[in-house]
């Protein structure tokens, strides 16, 4: 066998291997002895039928089984001769096939990048120094009211925020069109289920008035014969109505798992889960200054094999998180819906491979089970959820990545500058998720630049 190694691209391979004529027709002549044992044909003995017959019938597809396994085999023995390191399937293709010839072959590959990792070194990386107060507790308990309030009619004009019970028609015009009408429906002011300008008319609104409201269909709505269209709402209100908060009581913190009903347990289980909400976004917030500094500061190239199969992970979270169900054909979604998000996983994810690598990082199972005791505390039976995961080596490698990978985070910010920035509780939310949008319109900017 001989191999020739050509290197296309800092990632891309092309292997080009000769396998001598004789192993190939030694290998089909073979396999056709073989086969010849149990063909049946007319005219002829089971068994007997002549080899110039064999051939003929079956010679070619043999022969294309025979020479498949072996561009697969010598493929894999290429590959590990030349200690190549592949990043997906090869595309492999025969360019001499002929009886009589020496066998070549073709195999294009991606590689796993080899770079020497670049410091984050002067980066500055913001830490939120936050602390949960009584009044944040006291907001979220609010919070909770309302997310569990009723409705109770009142006795005035509806104002944001209430719920009115309608009957409407649409227009166009002077002629009603289709969809545009219902009867007894409720809608909550300020929700934003109805057309831009519809709710707003209704603030002022009392039960039994009769109103016309004028509004235009945005351009892009999703029906295309009313999109730009300007349209008028015949309105008929029947009711108005308020929310009813619960009040904070023992049956309604029993609700939330406080079985007794005791209002200061439940104060501390709500503050307790406040601050682990808290410790998370602060956490998110410097990885993922991190990891954008990381990106920035090595920018190396991204095998494709393997941003294909990180985009079609995300299309089946995209599939799931849509109850698309399971049997859902995910090659419908088009790729560049996934793909940028997916290109960036992939080169975080190859830099915190080579961060672990070179600073020799590892998780012992103490490690590992302290940290799935630390995820189960949100659960109603921690135990439990710890036995499983102890208990199922799948999930403790998942486990055992993400403890790895906060520790390479951990190393990463020994190298930049670190500011401590005392925030709210509200405010390291709010600033969590503003980098996370910030993050993803800066991928896309980057990849918009690489395109150009």
């Amino acid at each position: 066998m001989q191999v020739s190694v050509d290197t296309t691209s800092q990632i891309e391979r092309r292997i080009t291997v000769q396998v001598p004529a004789a192993e190939i027709d030694e290998a089909v002549n073979a396999r056709l002895k073989d086969a010849a044992k149990n063909v049946r044909m007319d005219g002829f003995r089971k068994g007997k039928v002549p080899m110039s017959v064999i051939r003929q019938r079956y010679g070619h597809d043999v022969r294309n089984e025979v020479v498949g396994e072996v561009m697969r085999e010598r493929y894999v023995r290429a590959i590990s001769e030349n200690e190549l390191n592949p990043a997906g399937f090869p595309q492999i293709e025969a360019t001499v096939n002929e009886s009589g010839k020496d066998l070549e072959f073709v195999a294009t590959l991606e590689v796993y990048p080899e770079f020497e990792l670049a410091s984050i070194e002067g980066t500055e990386v913001e830490r939120p120094v936050v602390e949960v107060v009584e009044s944040d507790v006291d907001e979220m308990i609010e919070t909770l009211r309302k997310q569990n309030a009723g409705w109770e009619e009142v006795e005035r004009a509806a104002a944001d925020g209430d719920q009115v019970n309608i009957d409407f028609q649409g227009f166009l015009g002077d002629e009603p069109f289709e969809g545009g009408s219902a009867e007894g429906h409720d809608l909550v002011l300020g929700s934003g289920n109805f057309i831009p300008g519809f709710e707003e008319q209704l603030v002022g609104a009392a039960a039994g008035d009769e109103k016309e409201i004028k509004v235009t269909f945005p351009e892009d709505y999703q029906a295309e014969h009313l999109a730009g269209q300007e349209a008028t709402f015949k309105v008929k209100v029947h009711a108005v109505k308020g929310q009813a908060l619960p009040e904070v009581d023992a049956e309604f913190v029993k609700k939330f798992g406080v079985d007794d009903g005791d209002l200061d347990k439940f104060r501390a289980e709500v503050k307790k889960n406040m601050t682990r909400e808290a410790e998370q976004a602060v956490d998110n917030r410097i990885k993922g200054q991190v990891l954008e500094a990381l990106k920035k500061a090595n920018e190396i190239p991204v095998p494709q094999a393997l941003v294909q199969q990180e985009t079609d992970g995300l299309k089946r979270q995209a599939a799931q998180q849509f109850g698309l169900g399971e049997d859902f054909d995910v090659s419908q979604l088009p790729n560049e819906l996934f793909w940028e998000q997916a290109q960036s996983r992939v080169q975080v994810g190859l830099l915190l491979a080579e961060v672990i690598k070179s600073k020799e990082l590892d998780a012992s199972d103490d490690e590992i089970k302290a940290k799935v005791e630390e995820l189960a505390e949100q659960y109603q039976e921690p135990a439990q959820v710890v036995e499983y995961y102890m208990g199922n080596e799948q999930m403790k490698t998942q486990v055992k990545s993400a403890i790895l990978e906060e520790k390479a985070v951990d190393a990463l910010l020994e190298q930049a500058s670190v500011k401590d920035v005392e925030m709210s509780y509200q405010q390291v939310l709010a600033a969590a998720q503003q980098q996370e949008e910030a993050a993803e319109e800066s991928e896309e900017e980057r990849q918009e630049e690489s395109k150009a």
